[in-house]
């Protein structure tokens, strides 16, 4: 395997375990979001307010993999 294969495979491992763990974060968070919106309508708007606190750092680890992906490409 020469140095360019062995850098594509890196980066889409990198990205492709990377993501794994926020889309499984962001699943999670969305259902007990709306389950507990389901149980108590009217904290909806706090509930709201720290799920989307919760996405963005959620989405911001998914973000550093794909940093990191695109840095062994192109190193």
């Amino acid at each position: 395997m020469d140095v360019e294969s062995a850098k594509m495979v890196g980066a889409a491992l990198a990205i492709g375990l990377g993501a794994i763990g926020p889309g499984a974060g962001m699943g999670i968070l969305f259902s007990k979001a709306l389950e507990a919106i389901g149980r108590n309508p009217e904290a909806q708007s706090k509930i709201q307010l720290t799920m989307f606190l919760g996405i963005a750092f959620t989405e911001a680890i998914a973000i550093y993999a794909l940093v990191i992906s695109l840095m062994i490409l192109f190193s």
